[in-house]
């Protein structure tokens, strides 16, 4: 069984911190492009058979920045081109604002039964310094919608660590979002990332950011009020009620086989990650001439495979899985890494109970120290 991530690169708006791949909407050609995108799953298809999908994820971009026809489009021909179960993860990111009753209609009639909401922060004075068009007053609309289209399963991202943001504004941030009680909530500390406008006002000694010590004040803060609320952390970024956790991007952390659909997306599959052109006119071209538009292929070796089954189940709460390592590498863990993790042990920064590796609270908080050690010399 193979998932699919679909990227979307259209926005109407381009946020301040985002380096995904995304242009303005307004002049695109938005119906080639959808044509060529189910072109693409068609070709990878017959390249890579999979008899059923078992998550699927449209993101962006804003997949709700398509006018209701052409989401209709895309998502009928996603429903016929990659088959999945109506009880299985079909997700798809919206920005508040963006849905109207005819877009939710939409999304519903194709079976997808799972939203992820960009809401950031409920604080308007910083949704504008960090470049968002919404208010928190449309979060708000944009869950009566939902709840009116009988639509439950949602889950929101937030950002801390934002310019000038205190701790207080983090807290009524958390206190709006758990009001919702949704089954789902996703924390990311902003992070300045090249060619992004804030990259760039950081160079001049334009931004202001909280510094290391409050950053992790709120990360911490976070923990503490989703489990509290029911909301346990299930992977270093993200928060869910029990049943709710996100299986597609649990493929991620766990390791396993994905199509990367779209512009400047990439895919997991047999041995091979590869990535796609990224600009639209470049991603549509080969697609044009019936050719898959990958730009960049890389043949995993079995070490290279051990590295990201570390790093990557790290990320989880549960850790990574030592019989499974064993039954997927034919090597002990022990026998690998056994040297590294004794270790993170002695330094508190991992722990290995019930057939698990795990990071403790102590490493949860220095994640990317701990990764980095599991990476294989040369």
């Amino acid at each position: 069984m193979t998932s699919a991530y679909i990227h979307i690169p259209f926005c109407e708006h381009i946020c301040f911190y985002c380096d995904f791949n995304k242009v303005f909407i307004e002049g695109q050609p938005v119906d080639e492009y959808i044509e060529a995108l189910l072109k693409e799953i068609k070709l990878t298809k017959e390249a890579y058979p999979s008899d059923t999908t078992e998550t699927i994820y449209i993101g962006g971009g804003t997949p709700t920045s398509l006018s209701a026809k052409q989401l209709d489009r895309l998502l009928s021909g996603v429903k016929e081109l990659l088959p999945f179960n109506l009880s299985d993860e079909f997700t798809v990111e919206a920005n508040p604002g963006d849905l109207t009753k005819d877009k939710i209609n939409v999304l519903q009639t194709h079976g997808v039964n799972r939203l992820s909401m960009g809401v950031q922060t409920f604080d308007d004075r910083l949704l504008k310094k960090i470049g968002r068009k919404h208010s928190a007053q449309d979060v708000f609309d944009t869950m009566s919608l939902l709840e009116r289209a009988d639509f439950s399963n949602v889950s929101i991202d937030l950002i801390y660590a934002l310019p000038n943001q205190t701790m207080e504004s983090f807290e009524d941030t958390l206190d709006k979002a758990l009001a919702l009680d949704l089954p789902h909530y996703s924390m990311y500390s902003l992070i300045l990332e090249n060619k992004t406008m804030f990259y760039n006002w950081a160079r001049q000694g334009r931004l202001h950011l909280p510094g290391i010590d409050v950053e992790g004040d709120m990360f911490e803060r976070a923990i503490e009020r989703m489990t509290l609320a029911g909301k346990h952390q299930y992977e270093v970024s993200n928060f869910a009620e029990v049943g709710k956790e996100s299986k597609h991007n649990l493929v991620y952390w766990n390791n396993d086989h994905y199509y990367g659909l779209g512009a400047g997306a990439s895919g997991y599959l047999g041995n091979i990650r590869y990535k796609n052109h990224g600009p639209i006119q470049h991603y549509l071209e080969p697609l044009r001439q019936n050719k898959l538009p990958t730009i960049t292929t890389e043949n995993l070796t079995i070490k290279h495979q051990m590295e990201e089954e570390m790093f990557l189940g790290l990320r989880k709460k549960q850790g990574v899985s030592l019989p499974n390592f064993e039954q997927k590498f034919g090597q002990t863990f022990e026998s690998i890494y056994g040297s590294i993790a004794e270790r993170l042990i002695e330094e508190e920064m991992i722990q290995i109970r019930d057939g698990f590796i795990s990071l403790t609270d102590k490493g949860l908080i220095l994640g990317n120290d701990v990764f980095e050690k599991f990476l294989l010399e040369k």
